[in-house]
């Protein structure tokens, strides 16, 4: 009999150890996905990208200082400027050109005026307690960019040996760099520390990035960390950008969703089935995308706010608000923009007071005070609420710290009555955009007009 104790207590101790061993083997252990540290000032942050040539009749650095008061009471953080580089002449399309052919990368446009101006307006963007990222454009340059003549082999040449533009697209005023060239890649970080140093900016949206080695940029995102915290958007929708190089990356997919379901393409049950499963299960933690439903790429050459999302656009500003993600504004769009604004000329914006500043004013306040809508590893996961209409009613609640929102929005264009399952989530709750206080049931019946939403949090 003791030797059966014994031999029963050996088992047991060398079934310990196992366990013991396996807790502290680095092979069993969960990773980070994302290794590089996200700015704190990023966790409940929205961002303005600010189109400097039509935001006034000036299109001037000095002419955006007088708007960013109303910018800041909007619930703006992020200001993200236009590339502000001089513009190349040779092959220009239109009059002004491309903001993205890029003719000198350590200038100002005197098109909007001197680098004491763009100092200014920095600072002035800090003053109100928000932070400025510049638009950088590292896959191309302009044709008369001052590197073509001392530095020609840093370009790709086609097979006749001539500089190229980007292949298969209708890009002719630019010609492509060759990162294979490390002398290259040494100007181009310098260059990207130097608006850092010099200016006091606060990081960069990266145009084309995934076309660039994401070694390069991994390494970048290295040396501008060593100078301050930095913020990196990247317009890329890769996973591995995260890892050691972007904080954030575009949200094209959910843009494709909404919009197909704004066209009667698509409907909720598929944008949750086909794209928020996903998002939720793959994409790291740590990552940020970046929500928006209009920016100039969409504004200039794929309509605008209204011709792309109509009587639902509403329903889509709140659900890309709500939605675990980066929130962004394009200029204008509070404004009531319903018109392409043309990119290589000219073309103001004509300010005037509308109903979307108030609504993203409302959808950003309650962001900044409700942890559950924060960005990436700060906010709430998106938890599903069950109802009866999954094809036509998209609902969820998100919840961090004891900060709780739910979210449900008629997606369809149809009158519906759902029953949605809040049992686990009953309670006593403030509904945005009129302030009254609900009761919440164990199961909420609504009868929603086509693109209604409700918002409640605590």
């Amino acid at each position: 009999m003791m030797k059966r104790y014994i031999w029963a207590y050996f088992l047991l101790f060398s079934f310990s150890l196992n366990i013991m061993a396996q807790q502290t083997d680095h092979r069993y252990q969960p990773k980070k996905y994302v290794e590089i540290q996200n700015p704190e000032w990023v966790k409940n942050a929205t961002i303005y990208e600010l189109n400097i040539r039509q935001f006034s009749s000036e299109g001037t650095f000095k002419a955006v200082e007088k708007q960013l008061p109303r910018l800041k009471k909007m619930g703006i953080d992020i200001i993200w400027l236009m590339p502000v580089q001089p513009i190349g002449v040779k092959n220009r399309k239109g009059t002004l050109g491309s903001y993205y052919s890029v003719k000198d990368y350590l200038d100002v446009n005197p098109e909007f005026g001197s680098k004491k101006d763009f100092q200014d307006l920095v600072n002035a963007i800090h003053k109100e307690g928000m932070y400025v990222i510049l638009d950088w454009v590292a896959n191309h340059s302009s044709w008369d960019n001052d590197l073509v003549k001392k530095h020609p082999d840093w370009y790709i040449k086609s097979r006749e040996g001539k500089f190229q533009s980007t292949p298969w697209r209708d890009y002719d005023d630019i010609i492509d760099f060759d990162y294979s060239k490390p002398g290259l890649r040494k100007y181009m970080t310098d260059a990207l520390k130097f608006w850092v140093k010099e200016y006091g900016i606060d990081g960069y949206r990266c145009d084309v990035a995934s076309f660039i080695p994401l070694e390069f940029w991994e390494n970048a995102r290295k040396e501008l960390d060593e100078i301050k915290p930095i913020f990196m958007l990247a317009e890329a929708e890769d996973k591995e950008l995260h890892r050691k190089a972007f904080d954030a990356t575009y949200n094209w997919t959910l843009w494709n969703y909404l919009h197909d379901i704004a066209m009667g393409k698509k409907n909720a049950e598929q944008l949750a089935g086909g794209y928020i499963a996903e998002h939720v299960s793959i994409f790291p933690k740590e990552g940020i995308r970046m929500n928006f439903i209009d920016n100039h790429d969409k504004n200039s050459w794929e309509g605008n706010q209204y011709s792309n999302f109509g009587s639902a656009l509403k329903a889509a500003i709140v659900f890309s608000a709500m939605m675990d993600g980066m929130p962004l504004v394009y200029s204008g769009q509070e404004a009531g923009l319903d018109r392409s604004l043309q990119f290589f000329e000219r073309d103001p914006i004509v300010w005037k007071k509308h109903e979307n500043e108030q609504l993203y004013t409302s959808l950003f306040t309650l962001k900044h005070k409700n942890q559950a809508l924060w960005n990436g590893k700060w906010g709430g996961e998106m938890v599903r609420i069950t109802n009866d209409q999954m094809k036509n009613a998209i609902s969820f609640v998100r919840e961090k710290n004891g900060d709780k929102v739910l979210t449900f929005i008629n997606l369809s264009k149809e009158k519906i009555t759902v029953t949605f399952d809040t049992e686990y989530d009953k309670g006593h709750y403030t509904i945005l955009f009129t302030g009254k206080q609900m009761q919440l049931p164990g199961k909420l019946v609504l009868t929603m007009e086509p693109w209604e939403y409700l918002v409640l949090h605590n």
